[in-house]
């Protein structure tokens, strides 16, 4: 295990290190997302020794939670705020409402003491152009930009806090799939002229997520080794210019839909980037390691894009930091595995490397629940199981049971199971939460096969899952379909 896991945490640590490194001009750095939306979340305080521990410098939120703030005073990480989508309307309509934001989340937090958040920008919306949100943002962003702006100048912060607005991966196409016809979509014409003013107004970047991954994953025009990095992928030719991987083709798409707006020179932040390693076909760990060594070593080699030949991203943030059981599964299931580290802060690789001279730093003294979980009780009659699998999975998270999930080869009793001990975890281990009509037991042997996960929660999370099992009960996810539909087959 060790030979093919070496490469993986040499890698990671180059991405998590690899924070100030001089590159003419420009710096390179290289930040991690880190997500709240999971029903066991580690505390914040480990969270921030997490990201001391492995050397990350910068971070960014997507929302302004007072809790992680407080425990990133102090650190001396650079972060980004968000700002949620929800926001936006009220932020538009009322500077009052932006000044009481700015307030709350930001000058309460920033000062020049070394208890202070050093707050590098305020990001305005979570993807707000994301094509499956339509339009319902487009008329808040820029005056909720603008407001947030006047009220940092209110309080003497615009010089040191950027105002930026984070843009989605599908915000920009091409008809011919190649970076000389990038433009952004058509319904973002207008939109995105005036966001990009005002950027270029204020000497903001450009956030942009690019996504290797999701191009591979949508379009069968894109092979594997195109969006790994691998030296063997067939190059993409766009006239004189070669492309011969799926970031730097994505990269001067965006460099290119900038030029077409009248922004050819806007420094471009990449906010979010990744590779997932559960859910779905190729998600893989295996997988996000070879990426994330092709996405290190290219930015490491400083020879930039075809479009920008050594101009680099001012910034590349990794999405993500941590798995988040409770993202939203509308792009695929594989939405819930893209951190570098589990739920609970532990590396997904975990070797040393260089002989022994480092390794991925877990997270310490993690509090979880007792060693118990919830599996099916082969010694009850199991012919009414299937309803209780569907309730089990339309609450808790249940993606690892997708085809070519890292559970997908468990029996159907397995299945249940694990849809069992997610529900009866995600309860905070509740003995009615393992009931099931009967059919649930409470067990002291784990039940994990191989890299197929029974977890156990976190100690410190009950009001958190409880309060966010109650909001997804009532959602029946594809995987919980799936669950249902074996089941019935078995039967």
């Amino acid at each position: 295990m060790a030979s093919t896991t070496l490469p993986f945490l040499y890698t990671a640590l180059q991405l998590l290190t690899l924070l100030s490194t001089v590159h003419f001009s420009r710096v390179i750095a290289i930040g991690v997302n880190w997500g709240t939306s999971a029903s066991h979340p580690l505390p914040p305080a480990q969270v921030v020794q997490l990201l001391k521990a492995n050397n990350v410098t910068k971070v960014k939120l997507f929302d302004a939670d007072p809790d992680v703030l407080q425990a990133l005073a102090g650190s001396n990480i650079y972060v980004t705020v968000g700002i949620p989508n929800s926001m936006l309307r009220s932020l538009n309509w009322s500077l009052k409402a932006a000044e009481s934001w700015v307030h709350d989340n930001l000058t309460r937090y920033v000062s020049d003491g070394a208890g202070s958040v050093r707050v590098e920008f305020i990001a305005v919306g979570d993807d707000p152009f994301l094509q499956s949100f339509g339009e319902q943002f487009y008329p808040f962003v820029v005056g909720a930009a603008a407001n947030i702006q006047t009220a940092l100048v209110k309080v003497n912060l615009a010089n040191k806090v950027k105002v930026v607005t984070p843009c989605s991966f599908d915000a920009f196409q091409s008809e011919s799939g190649l970076p000389s016809r990038g433009q952004f979509r058509p319904d973002l014409n207008k939109t995105m002229a005036e966001v990009l003013t005002f950027l270029n107004k204020h000497r903001s970047p450009f956030f942009v997520a690019i996504s290797p991954f999701l191009s591979y994953h949508q379009n069968k025009n894109v092979s594997l080794d195109f969006a790994l990095f691998r030296e063997g992928a067939h190059p993409r030719n766009d006239s004189h210019r070669s492309y011969k991987n799926s970031f730097d083709l994505s990269y001067d798409t965006v460099v290119m839909a900038l030029s077409t707006a009248g922004f050819p020179r806007m420094d471009i932040i990449i906010g979010q980037i990744g590779w997932p390693t559960d859910g779905a076909a190729n998600a893989t760990s295996s997988l996000a390691q070879v990426f994330l060594k092709g996405l290190v070593d290219h930015l490491d080699s400083r020879l930039g894009t075809p479009l920008r030949p050594r101009d680099l991203p001012v910034e590349t943030y990794i999405f993500s930091l941590l798995d988040e059981d409770q993202r939203s599964r509308t792009p695929g299931n594989f939405e819930r595995h893209w951190g570098i580290f589990t739920f609970d802060g532990q590396a997904k690789y975990q070797v040393d490397f260089v002989h022994g001279s480092g390794k991925l730093i877990n997270a310490q003294n993690v509090q979880y629940l007792s060693p118990k979980w919830c599996v099916v009780n082969n010694n009850k009659d199991l012919s009414n199981i299937s309803a209780h699998a569907l309730e089990a999975c339309s609450a808790a998270d249940c993606s690892a049971l997708s085809p070519d999930g890292s559970c997908s080869d468990l029996s159907w009793t397995g299945n249940v199971s694990y849809a069992f001990n997610s529900f009866y975890q995600q309860h905070d281990q509740s003995a009615d939460s393992c009931d099931f009509g009967g059919l649930g037991l409470i067990t002291t042997v784990d039940p994990s096969v191989e890299n197929c996960r029974f977890m156990i929660g976190l100690r410190n999370s009950l009001s958190v899952s409880l309060r966010r099992s109650s909001q997804f009960h009532w959602f029946i996810s594809p995987v919980a379909t799936i669950l249902l539909c074996l089941v019935c087959v078995t039967w």
